[in-house]
């Protein structure tokens, strides 16, 4: 896929555009969306998305454009994950809702600057060293068994060592005042808001799924310019999409297994890829193993929509069949 110097600028000059709109809605008045503000930004970010594919179509092939749909579906399964976990840290430091879209917007932003750098970071490799997608493929597979594992949310939550230093070693006021980083008390003294705090976590929280996210995409696709896409449309309209879910979210209890079988399957991928056509002489003949097969784009995104599909129907099964024995257990 040759995308030319002048595609890259427009793209990055839009996406750019629409961020700083976000920011500027923010800025002027902090507030908790509607449903229907909500559900309206939310629609127009994936309806981008879909005119989005629809020109790579028109430009570059079906090929790519089944590889760009596939790649933003599994980034957007993985942000809608990362909500969980945005959820657990504004709980657990007691943002008030008002700032709530403020700390998202900034932690979609930090999200978006670490997976740039790791898209850059991993072109990089790809383009020097083709055994990497050995070491993403069973990374990817270690991922998996451990989100079938049920490792809890919450134990990755523990305070790192960078918030423990910074709630030690800054001074840190109990309110969030205004929602800003720093305030000046009537005193004259500067102080840090928990607000600064609470960006630390999403910040690292970011990094984690950065980590997740970006072997990924590149199991699905190697063009850099589809995999930055990718990410930033799953990204856009995620703020939104927090308050649209609202209780949803906790409703999705089989998503993270869905996830697990959508990354094991990419990481299979990655590596049954690998074998067909890396240069390898201590494990093939130096022309790739081809009796590897190749797994095509278009099942891909079949499993991927399939198994995402399956996790959200049982989990919403599960949860009213939950409620309703509740209900019955109240009603005795």
């Amino acid at each position: 896929m040759n995308v030319s110097a002048w595609a890259w600028i427009a793209t990055l000059v839009a996406l750019i555009a629409v961020l700083a709109v976000d920011l500027l809605i923010i800025g002027r008045r902090p507030h908790e969306p509607t449903m229907k503000e909500a559900g309206g930004w939310v629609t127009f970010y994936i309806g981008l998305a879909v005119l989005f594919g629809i020109g790579v179509w028109a430009t570059a092939g079906g090929r790519y454009a089944g590889e760009f749909y596939t790649g933003w579906l599994t980034e957007y399964s993985l942000s809608v994950d990362n909500l969980f976990v945005f959820v657990i840290i504004m709980g657990r430091f007691a943002v008030p809702r008002r700032y709530q879209q403020k700390v998202l917007l900034i932690g979609i932003v930090l999200a978006l600057v670490m997976r740039g750098a790791f898209i850059a970071a991993g072109a990089a490799l790809i383009s020097q060293f083709s055994w990497v997608f050995y070491i993403f493929g069973a990374f990817l597979v270690y991922t998996a068994i451990t989100m079938v594992k049920g490792d809890d949310e919450g134990e990755e939550l523990k305070e790192n060592l960078l918030i423990r230093w910074a709630k030690r070693a800054l001074p840190l006021s109990s309110s969030f005042d205004q929602g800003q980083f720093r305030i000046v008390t009537e005193t004259g003294k500067r102080l840090f808001t928990p607000m600064l705090i609470v960006m630390i976590a999403i910040g690292t929280t970011d990094l984690l799924f950065a980590l997740d996210s970006i072997p990924a995409i590149f199991g699905i696709t190697k063009e850099p310019y589809l995999v930055f896409t990718a990410n930033v449309f799953a990204l856009m309209g995620l703020r939104q999409l927090f308050f649209l879910l609202g209780g949803l979210l906790e409703r999705l209890v089989y998503l993270n297994v869905g996830l697990a079988v959508v990354l094991a399957f990419i990481g299979v991928k990655l590596v049954l890829e690998a074998l067909h056509t890396n240069n390898l002489p201590f494990i093939n003949d130096g022309h790739g193993l081809h009796w590897a097969p190749e797994i095509p784009i278009w099942l891909s995104l079949l499993v991927i929509i399939g198994t995402l599909g399956v996790a959200t129907v049982a989990s919403l099964a599960k949860s009213s069949r939950d409620r309703k024995r509740e209900l019955a257990a109240a009603a005795h």
